[in-house]
């Protein structure tokens, strides 16, 4: 019989044990405590018929997000940078997904949107909820192109928070060179100035390489390698700026900022300002996206209305006659 009573745990069990096809078809499930013979006897009747449906290839077997998830936790994540981080934050999604179908994604995002909170029960960020949907959708999209769990794309349907979190603070090069002054470690000072004269990341100062008149980035956050050239105002500390541990740049920087008055401003801020200078100085976005690495035309958009004088220029020339020129004379 499929159907047993466990003694022990004080439950039905489910037992299925056949040979179809030349294939084994196994599995055990216990049944909650609460089901009595006919619930055990029904669950029965309908699971056998699934089972025999999917073996013999009339019904598609149907997997779960949790399926989804553990594929891509085993298989995927190790690859990434992040992988620690993204096992965690999966994890935090597990009781919205737990037993639901992978058809189900839409909705298990929809739901977690709407009422995922921080631990202590205050909302979550935008952006929070954001990045941890993704994660998800990567997952069953992962299961769905590697191993057939879906017969579309789950996340088709699946829709993310809106945000708006662009950061628009631009540190003049008086604001940075006060800064500076204040600054008692001296490779952090090197790294500030190169922040602002580079528009690299606090992470690729620390690993970009000198190669000639320029850094060298191997591996940048959009996976491509990049070449910044040096400006002379820091081809000095270009040659002497020693790699050192991320997090004493970033205390240094934040005591130099405290003492000068500039609490508000992020040691990312000196790569917009990299970006306000360029612009204001009458270089093009497509040319400011190139130095900062950006691999969307649309992160660099965030700065486009620091070009208000190209702008001007250009809504000057509405209307303008074109130059008579004159023809040439035919030999």
């Amino acid at each position: 019989m499929p159907i047993y009573r466990d003694k022990k745990r004080g439950s039905f069990v489910f037992e299925f044990d056949r040979l179809i096809n030349s294939n084994r078809v196994r599995t055990v499930k216990h049944l909650p405590k609460t089901w009595n013979q006919t619930q055990a006897d029904a669950y029965d009747r309908q699971e056998s018929a699934r089972l025999y449906a999917i073996a013999t290839r009339v019904q598609r077997p149907e997997f779960t997000i949790e399926d989804a998830v553990d594929c891509y936790i085993r298989e995927r994540v190790p690859k990434l940078k992040t992988a620690g981080n993204v096992a965690k934050e999966l994890a935090l999604l597990f009781p919205f997904y737990q037993g639901r179908p992978i058809a189900a994604l839409s909705d298990v995002c929809k739901t977690y949107a709407m009422k995922g909170v921080k631990q202590d029960g205050t909302p979550l960020a935008a952006a929070s909820i954001r990045n941890r949907i993704r994660y998800l959708t990567a997952a069953c999209r992962y299961a769905w192109k590697h191993h057939d769990m879906a017969e579309s794309d789950p996340a088709a349907k699946v829709t993310v928070p809106t945000v708006r979190n662009e950061r628009h603070q631009y540190a003049s090069r008086a604001e940075m060179l006060a800064i500076c002054r204040l600054c008692k470690n001296h490779n952090a000072r090197m790294a500030i100035r190169i922040g602002f004269y580079s528009g690299m990341r606090l992470g690729e100062i620390l690993r970009a390489k000198v190669v000639g008149a320029a850094w060298v980035l191997a591996d940048t956050k959009n996976g491509n390698p990049r070449i910044v050239p040096i400006h002379p105002r820091v081809a000095v500390c270009a040659r002497r700026f020693k790699k050192a541990p991320k997090i004493t740049i970033q205390d240094n920087w934040q005591r130099a900022r405290d003492l000068a008055g500039f609490s508000h401003y992020h040691f990312h801020d000196l790569r917009h300002s990299s970006a306000s200078e360029m612009i204001n100085s009458g270089v093009d976005l497509y040319t400011v996206g190139a130095v900062l690495g950006h691999k969307d035309a649309r992160s660099t958009q965030r700065y486009s209305h620091l070009a208000t004088d190209a702008l001007s220029v250009a809504i000057g020339k509405i209307g303008q006659k074109i130059p008579n020129i004159p023809k040439l004379k035919s030999a």
